[in-house]
């Protein structure tokens, strides 16, 4: 039975500037460990993230599941580091949701598929690092 990753983090912006925050090339690779995302942003296209971890560079990819503009964004994720074979069961899901929150938004991530308890707790650690990321370049004046 597969885990699921979890994080989630209040940022004082709105919706749409989280939005676009999530589905901007050059703001992604600012949060995102200089990632290169590039996709149409459209359901059932491919996305596909570039760029180095440790010293080697990576490409993984996806397809994108659902989306609903300042909303909820879900994709399918593939990396090779994962040691997976390339095949539809080696995909996980992510998804990015959006919501109100007093004075801001409630981002929250989750990854299922994680092959066990350890996997999950540490994907969840990496989402929230990639979350607090996030926040200070969305909440930077």
């Amino acid at each position: 039975m597969s885990e699921t990753a979890r994080a989630d983090l209040h940022i004082a912006a709105d919706r749409n500037a989280l939005w676009n925050a999530l589905t901007d090339a050059d703001t992604i690779a600012r949060y995102m460990y200089g990632t290169r995302v590039t996709t149409d942003w459209r359901e059932g296209s491919p996305i596909v993230y570039q760029g180095e971890w440790e010293g080697a560079a990576y490409e993984d990819k996806g397809t994108i599941l659902e989306i609903i503009p300042g909303e909820r964004l879900v994709t399918s994720y593939y990396s090779p580091l994962s040691g997976k074979p390339d095949e539809p069961q080696s995909y996980q899901t992510v998804s990015y949701q959006l919501a109100d929150d007093g004075d801001g938004t409630v981002v929250t991530i989750t990854q299922d598929g994680c092959a066990d308890r350890g996997e999950a707790e540490r994907m969840s650690a990496n989402w929230a690092a990639t979350l607090e990321s996030l926040r200070a370049v969305v909440e930077e004046v």
